[in-house]
């Protein structure tokens, strides 16, 4: 059975956890920010692993430099333009 105690660290280390790493999101995280965080995390794994840069240089036909051009490009706006917010 939980206590209290026990729910006040797990809630604590979360905290930490959201407060060092900026892509396990929060409470105010909405669907576009998620969706940008996961898609630059995602770019940049393959940007950080040669064999995959290899991967999608041969499936694009171009050359790997051109990959991790297009890469870095596409980390810039990864899911397009923010939509537009409601004004409260």
């Amino acid at each position: 059975m939980a206590t209290a105690a026990d729910r006040f660290n797990i809630n604590s280390q979360l905290e930490h956890l959201q407060s060092r790493y900026v892509g396990t999101g929060h409470a105010d995280t909405n669907r576009f920010e998620w969706a940008v965080n996961i898609h630059r995390d995602s770019y940049a794994s393959y940007y950080g692993h040669h064999t995959m840069l290899q991967y999608f240089a041969i499936a694009e036909n171009e050359s790997i430099g051109r990959v991790k051009y297009n890469m870095m490009q596409k980390m810039l706006l990864p899911c397009g333009l923010p939509p537009e917010r409601e004004e409260e």
